[in-house]
């Protein structure tokens, strides 16, 4: 395995954005390169974790990250600016990792149009907004890249927040992205289940009809969107299990309730899913 972390390069002014304090890194971890094994042209998975836009969560990085590259998918762990940044600051941020990663894929080993982004909670909301806005210029105008540069292959959403609907949204990441202050109309536009067109890549999904902190409904009408749009997806709904399980056993777990031996699977269908892609 080989590791490196790089600072992303992210011209915030031209989007209008100060940048202050911000500063996202991507850390890489890829399959060494053996020459009796060849070059393989592997999938890639971006990895955005939760935390609410607060933070990012380090038990759904590197973790998540182990896990794909056990299957030779190779990982990219980023870490985005959260707390009173504005949007679109982290979408610039994972935009800006999908072009170093496709920019680099002879160096990573990767094939550039096997690009899947995942995010967890608060990280899928912004996986998703990759995965829905890749072609639009407010985000690959400022890195003065064309849309293809940045494009989304496919996208994995876990216990997504991706509704900003007040009576299913998770109020504290949709502050956290916005603001308090900001117009009703950007708050209307990153409800990601009112950006998903033609060109939104295909998705697998999973949540927990439990789930207290981040309902069900996100990942209902997202599925929804995609099937009356046309985009091929997987989702998985279990009975229960609450939020932010991770892997959803010892490995990342920080209590018993983390330990759900039936969402687990879930990472043994993304990685099969992805592989298909």
């Amino acid at each position: 395995m080989m590791t490196e972390t790089v600072k992303l390069d992210v011209d915030y002014g031209a989007a209008g954005l100060t940048g202050e304090g911000c500063g996202a890194t991507l850390t890489c971890y890829t399959n060494t390169h053996f020459d009796e094994m060849g070059k393989r042209s592997r999938r890639a998975v971006i990895i955005c974790p939760g935390g609410g836009y607060d933070y990012c969560s380090e038990r759904e990085g590197e973790p998540i990250a182990f896990r794909f590259l056990g299957y030779g998918i190779n990982a990219f762990v980023l870490r985005y600016s959260c707390v009173k940044k504005p949007f679109p600051t982290a979408a610039l941020e994972c935009a800006a990792a999908i072009l170093h990663v496709r920019k680099n894929a002879e160096k990573y080993d990767i094939d550039p149009d096997k690009i899947t982004v995942a995010g967890f909670s608060a990280g899928a909301h912004l996986a998703a907004t990759a995965a829905n806005l890749w072609d639009n210029e407010l985000l690959y105008k400022p890195l003065g890249c064309t849309a293809e540069d940045i494009k989304v292959n496919s996208s994995l959403l876990a216990y997504p927040v991706l509704t900003s609907d007040p009576r299913y949204c998770h109020e504290g990441s949709i502050v956290n992205l916005l603001g308090e202050e900001r117009p009703d109309e950007i708050r209307e536009f990153i409800s990601l289940e009112k950006r998903v067109h033609e060109n939104t890549p295909p998705t697998f999904l999973w949540h927990c009809a439990d789930d207290g902190c981040v309902p069900v409904q996100n990942t209902l009408f997202y599925m929804s969107a995609l099937s009356e749009n046309h985009i091929p997806y997987e989702c998985h709904i279990y009975p229960w299990g609450g939020h932010g399980l991770s892997l959803c056993d010892e490995t990342t777990a920080t209590w018993e309730g983390h330990i759900q031996p039936a969402p687990a699977e879930w990472a043994d269908h993304a990685i099969r899913w992805i592989l298909s892609q």
